[in-house]
């Protein structure tokens, strides 16, 4: 097809949808392909901007009936650039961003445009929560689709465990309802299986009762006082109740943090329970094991909490992420954990240990999609710079960490923390990262409402 062509047929795609469609020469394309990650610099044939769902179903007609490739954006947070694609045409959900909570039965409904910060300014006043992630920008749509994990895991398990039915339009326009009695198998494979299936619209979740108040802080330890701090942090977790998350981050904070400029070790928690002295004798019980160097703990808003790690990740930063899950915090995983920790000499790489179990343990592994429910610890290993001069040594940091921790990985992948791999490296293989028998069930989800594999600008589970 050529441009001209194209641009013919766009102006068709114009009289089909309400929202804008904005193509290569119009003022705003820049900014209307722009998505998260700077390294990722796509350009596709048009952006279509939807106004309501019923744009979605004629844009994906649209790219079928032209062999264009379709790629879905929510919140465009996603670290792999899947919210993009060359020559192709762009689904952004941004404005769908409404939601709607209703407080007698605790459930909240959420477009798919709608980021954390969304749920977490709607759902506030109604002193209720969603277990959603860690950076209030981030779309709720590829959140959820991956799985969701974040500082309510332990306490409420993953955001796609707290489903209770979305809406979506398959490849051939269907707009659909499902839940655990309407088509129970797609059901299930939209909790981990990513955008595999369809364009989801609305998801409607499970509230839980907290707030607005939260007690969470950190623990903040120099490099002199990491091996004690890992060594507390697994004896610690050993025996926590679920409502108790912790998040460990090591990295050396940005100038804007005004807290030097060597690498810190902080053990980040959230207390998701009203019995606000039980929180503290468990935090004295780790400040014991560990007294830190500083502390910064006490009562927030929930949403404040929500936004702490935001600045560390502007729109436009370079970002390349890797992740895995491990089960012990020994010897040898600390020599690795504590050895790459003080390499990072700048600020731009960091890594976050999250503590699982829980909630999210409980739920039995065959029960969705999202791998490794008895992992002890997740590992994601994350850069976020802004200079390109910078990209081999950030990039290699990743990796470097990535294949250090290789040997005590026990399986799994969290396709949220996975970022672009090019050519000629190790990405995200769905057969392993899911095991013969889930992949199965999603390739045959995956065929019955996808078969030509319309959605495949995501983590891809091909049709067969």
């Amino acid at each position: 097809m050529t441009a001209s062509t194209l641009r013919h047929e766009l102006d068709d795609l114009r009289a089909r949808v309400a929202g804008t469609v904005t193509a290569p020469g119009d003022p705003r394309y820049d900014e209307a392909r722009a998505i998260w990650n700077g390294m990722i610099d796509r350009r596709p044939a048009a952006v279509v901007r939807a106004s309501s769902a019923d744009d979605v179903a004629p844009t994906i007609a649209f790219a079928r009936e032209h062999g264009l490739a379709l790629a879905v954006r929510g919140g465009g947070h996603n670290v792999a650039g899947n919210g993009s694609v060359d020559d192709g045409i762009v689904l952004d959900l941004a404005d769908l961003s409404a939601v709607t909570v209703d407080p007698a039965t605790a459930t909240v409904r959420v477009e798919a445009g709608a980021t954390l910060a969304h749920i977490d300014a709607a759902t506030e006043p109604h002193g209720l929560v969603v277990p959603m992630g860690v950076v209030s920008s981030t779309g709720i749509a590829g959140l959820t689709l991956g799985g969701g994990v974040g500082w309510l895991t332990r306490a409420h398990g993953l955001a796609a465990d707290n489903l209770v039915s979305v809406d979506l339009v398959t490849a051939d326009g269907r707009q659909l309802t499902v839940d655990e009695t309407h088509d129970p198998e797609l059901f299930w494979a939209l909790h981990g299986g990513g955008g595999n299936f369809g364009v989801v619209t609305a998801f409607t979740f499970r509230g839980h009762r907290h707030g607005p108040q939260l007690f969470a802080g950190n623990l903040v330890f120099g490099p002199d006082r990491w091996r004690q701090a890992w060594a507390a942090l697994e004896e610690w977790t050993r025996d926590l109740p679920d409502a108790m998350q912790a998040i460990t981050t090591t990295l050396t904070p940005p100038p804007v943090a005004e807290m030097g400029d060597e690498p810190l070790l902080f053990i980040g928690f959230a207390w998701a329970s009203p019995d606000r002295a039980a929180g503290e004798a468990h935090v004295g019980r780790l400040r014991a094991l560990a007294p830190p160097d500083q502390e910064e703990i006490g009562d927030m808003r929930w949403v404040e909490w929500q936004a702490v790690f935001d600045p560390l990740f502007p729109k436009g930063s370079r970002a390349y992420w890797r992740n895995t899950s491990f089960d012990r915090l020994d010897a040898d995983v600390v020599d690795v954990l504590v050895g790459r920790g003080t390499e990072q000499t700048w600020s731009g790489t960091a890594f976050d240990v999250h503590h699982m179990g829980g909630a999210f343990g409980r739920v039995a592994e065959g029960a969705t999609p999202f791998p490794n429910r008895a992992a002890r610890f997740w590992l994601n290993i994350y850069g976020f710079w802004t200079d390109p001069a910078d990209d081999d040594e950030r990039v290699g940091f990743v990796r470097g960490m990535s294949a250090d921790m290789e040997p005590f990985a026990t399986g799994g992948h969290y396709a949220n923390f996975q970022g672009l791999e090019p050519a000629g490296h190790r990405g995200f293989d769905p057969r392993t990262v899911f095991g013969p028998a889930k992949y199965q069930r999603l390739v045959e989800v995956k065929r019955r409402h996808d078969p030509g594999n319309v959605f495949h600008v995501n983590q891809n589970i091909p049709p067969g």
